[in-house]
Formats: C-alpha cells, sequence, structure tokens
C-alpha cells in the first residue's frame, strides 16, 4: 500500500530529477578537519535515483574523503543561470566500495578524471543521501521552494 507521503515523496524526487537533468556538475561542499567549509566541482552526469540519492565517483586516498569520513554532512549546490535555476542539497555522505556499485554507476565519460577506469584501485563511490533540498527557479521568484526527505 502506497500511503500519500510517499507519493508526495516520489514527485518531490522526480521535480529534483528534472531541476538537475541537465546540470552535469555541482560543486561539492564538504566540512574541512578545521571546521572550515570546502568546495570542489564533481560531474554527477545529472543523476539523482529514485531514491534521492546522488552518486559521485572519488579516490579513497583523496582529501575529499576523509573530509566525509571525520563529517558526513555534505552539501551540493547546482546553478543554471541561462535557466534561472538554482539548486542546494543537504544530506549525508557515505563512501562506498562496493564493486558491484562501482561497475553499475560507472560511465565512459569518467574516464577523463579516472584514467584507469574499473581497473582504478582506488575508485570510491560517494552517496550522498539527500535530506533536503532549496531550489529557486525562474526570475519571478525569490523565495527558495523546500523539499525535505
Amino acid at each position: 500500500m502506497t500511503t500519500s507521503s510517499s507519493i508526495d515523496r516520489d514527485q518531490e524526487i522526480q521535480n529534483l530529477r528534472k531541476l538537475i537533468a541537465d546540470i552535469d556538475s555541482g560543486m561539492l561542499t564538504t566540512v574541512d578537519e578545521d571546521g572550515s567549509l570546502h568546495s570542489c566541482p564533481m560531474s554527477t552526469n545529472g543523476n539523482i535515483d529514485a531514491d534521492g540519492v546522488l552518486w559521485f565517483f572519488i579516490y579513497s586516498s583523496s582529501h575529499k574523503a576523509t573530509e566525509i569520513k571525520h563529517h558526513q554532512y555534505v552539501n551540493v549546490s547546482f546553478v543554471s543561470p541561462d535557466r534561472q535555476r538554482y539548486i542546494s542539497i543537504s544530506g549525508t555522505g557515505q563512501l562506498l566500495q562496493d564493486r558491484k556499485k562501482i561497475e553499475e554507476k560507472w560511465k565512459s565519460q569518467l574516464q577523463m578524471w579516472f584514467p584507469k577506469g574499473l581497473d582504478e584501485p582506488d575508485l570510491t563511490l560517494l552517496k550522498v543521501n539527500v535530506n533536503k533540498a532549496d531550489y529557486w527557479q525562474s526570475t519571478s521568484s525569490f523565495k527558495p521552494k523546500t523539499i525535505i526527505f
């Protein structure tokens, strides 16, 4: 049996997927060891799955991975200024070295950043479980709309 809240959540996830579908990169913000915020561009290929999860590939030995191990809270922001679309997603990050999931999520475009491809022993998935998304769309409204998962 499907409840109205799960239907609403599914609709909100679909809306969020549409908002970022044509935006390839977002800025991933993590908390550094000294408590400061640290951002870097990450390619998503416009992908958020049906469960409201964003996926990124990173090196498990990277500073970004270390930050996430110490502080799981992250933010990902997406911008499409030509479409007047601004999205800020907050959630928790989790590092996964699940080979099956890595193969499932891999796209050939990622070879640019990971030259060894799937043969890269340090390849890790960053799973971002979305907790909340704020977005602004069009020039007619300065008030954000909020989706809480």
